[in-house]
């Protein structure tokens, strides 16, 4: 097994700490996002069931036809704004977010803002 690069460790063992705190239930589904070099992704997720209830990225085929979109944090707002449609024909209003270890600025922070823009509470 190889070693595994420092960043990608911190980041792991920030998210357990998150994680620690942040449980999604079914009144109020958890927000985890992913946030690789190219992409963004997100889901909301029942933590008591397992089951993941709506999700999006920057690779759904309503994203990538939006021909619009110039740089990764318009593409990470139009994801969260995708997530929060999903979310709420679903009747999902409120979540817990979870930056999966991330800061919360850039990218993450953009996918928040378009979700919250899209009518999700957090």
């Amino acid at each position: 097994m190889g070693k595994i690069n420092p960043k990608t460790r911190a980041r792991q063992r920030r998210r357990q700490r998150i994680r620690k705190h942040v449980f999604g239930t079914p009144e109020r589904p958890r927000l985890a996002v992913f946030r690789s070099n190219r992409h963004i992704y997100a889901q909301v997720i029942d933590d008591t069931k397992g089951v993941t209830l709506v999700a999006a990225g920057s690779r759904s085929p309503e994203i990538r036809n939006m021909s619009d979109l110039k740089g990764k944090k318009a593409v990470a707002q139009a994801v969260g704004r995708l997530l929060a449609e999903r979310a709420r024909a679903k009747g999902v209003d409120t979540v817990a977010f979870d930056r999966g270890g991330f800061l919360y600025h850039g990218r993450v922070r953009a996918l928040a803002d378009g979700a919250r823009e899209g009518g999700l509470d957090f």
